[in-house]
C-alpha cells in the first residue's frame, strides 16, 4: 500500500482544485451529447482516445519500468470502477439536469470517507467531519439557490438515481488508487487504468459501438468529446491519481463540493441565466470547508 507522500499535500489540493473545475465542465457539456450515443459506446470512445493521449505523454516524459506491469489486475479493478462511473453518468445525464447531477456528486465525499476507512483504515477527525458537513451544506445551498422550499420539494429523478450508483463506484475508486499503487508515477498508473477501462468498455459496449453511425454525428459531438477526452478524462485522471497519493480519500473527494459552483459558472458561460446573489452564501460555505481541510497541523495521521 502506498502511503501519502510527505510535504506534498498542498500540491494535492491544487490538483483537486483544477480537477473540480474540469469535471464540472463534463456535466454542462456532457448533457449536450448524452442523447446522441449509447452511454457505453460514448464512454468506450472517450477511454480509448484518452488512453492514447496519456500513453503518448507517459512514454514521452516518464520512464515506464517493467515493475509497472506487476499485478495487472490492479488496473482492471480501477478501470472497471471508472467504467461503471462514466457509463452511469452519461445514462443519468439523458434525463438529469446538470446542476442536479452535481448535487448527487456531493454525496461522494462521505462515501469516499467510508471506503477510506474500510480499505485504508483512514479515520475522520472532528474537524474534517465538520468541514465535510459545511461543504455539503454549502453545495446544497448553491444547488437550491438558497431556497429552503426548493430543497424540501426536491425529488430524485431516474437520471439522478442512476448517477448515484455511478458515484458509489467513483467513491471506491479514490482510496483504491492508494491501496493498489506500488510507486508507479501518476501518468503510468493512469495509462494502465485507462487501458484496462478501454478493454472493459469495448467489451461492454461492442454491440452499441457497431450500431452507432459515427460519421453522422454532428460537429458538436466531436468538439465536446475532445474536451471530455483531453480535459475531463486524461488530465483529470492524472490530477485525481496525483492527489489520491498525497491526500486522504475524504479530502480528495471533498473537492466535489466545489463542482456545483463550477457547474453554475459553466452554465452561465453557455448562456444560462445569472444565479441570484444569495447563491454566493453557498459558495462561501464551500470555501470555508476547503479552508478547514487545508489546515493539516491538527490532523491525526491516517493509517
Amino acid at each position: 500500500m502506498t502511503r501519502a507522500r510527505p510535504g506534498s499535500a498542498w500540491a494535492g489540493h491544487v490538483a483537486m482544485l483544477a480537477f473540480s473545475a474540469l469535471i464540472a465542465g463534463s456535466f454542462s457539456l456532457g448533457v449536450l451529447i448524452a442523447p446522441m450515443a449509447d452511454p457505453a459506446a460514448l464512454s468506450a470512445v472517450r477511454f480509448v482516445l484518452a488512453a492514447g493521449v496519456i500513453g503518448a505523454a507517459a512514454f514521452a516524459t516518464t520512464p515506464v519500468r517493467r515493475s509497472a506491469l506487476t499485478a495487472p489486475w490492479r488496473y482492471l479493478v480501477l478501470g472497471l470502477l471508472l467504467s461503471v462511473y462514466f457509463v452511469l453518468m452519461f445514462e443519468g445525464l439523458k434525463t438529469a439536469d446538470p446542476v442536479s447531477a452535481a448535487a448527487v456528486l456531493t454525496l461522494t465525499p462521505a462515501m469516499a470517507a467510508g471506503f477510506g476507512w474500510l480499505l485504508l483504515g483512514q479515520h475522520l477527525t472532528r474537524r474534517i467531519a465538520m468541514a465535510l458537513a459545511i461543504g455539503a451544506l454549502g453545495a446544497l445551498w448553491v444547488i437550491f439557490r438558497g431556497n429552503p422550499g426548493a430543497a424540501l420539494r426536491f425529488e430524485i429523478g431516474p437520471g439522478e438515481a442512476i448517477y448515484f450508483l455511478g458515484c458509489v463506484a467513483h467513491a471506491a475508486y479514490t482510496p483504491m488508487v492508494r491501496r493498489l499503487n506500488r510507486g508507479e508515477p501518476a501518468l503510468v498508473f493512469t495509462f494502465g487504468t485507462l487501458l484496462a477501462g478501454s478493454g472493459v468498455l469495448l467489451l461492454w459496449g461492442l454491440a452499441a459501438i457497431r450500431q452507432t453511425d459515427w460519421s453522422a454525428l454532428p460537429a458538436l459531438f466531436w468538439i465536446v468529446m475532445g474536451y471530455l477526452v483531453i480535459c475531463a478524462t486524461a488530465t483529470s485522471f492524472v490530477l485525481l491519481q496525483f492527489a489520491s497519493l498525497r491526500l486522504p480519500a475524504s479530502k480528495v473527494m471533498a473537492y466535489t463540493y466545489l463542482v456545483p459552483s463550477w457547474v453554475i459558472l459553466w452554465q452561465m458561460a453557455l448562456g444560462s441565466p445569472h444565479p441570484p446573489a444569495i447563491v454566493i452564501v453557498g459558495v462561501g460555505l464551500t470555501a470555508l470547508a476547503l479552508l478547514l481541510l487545508l489546515e493539516t497541523g491538527r490532523d491525526r495521521p491516517t493509517r
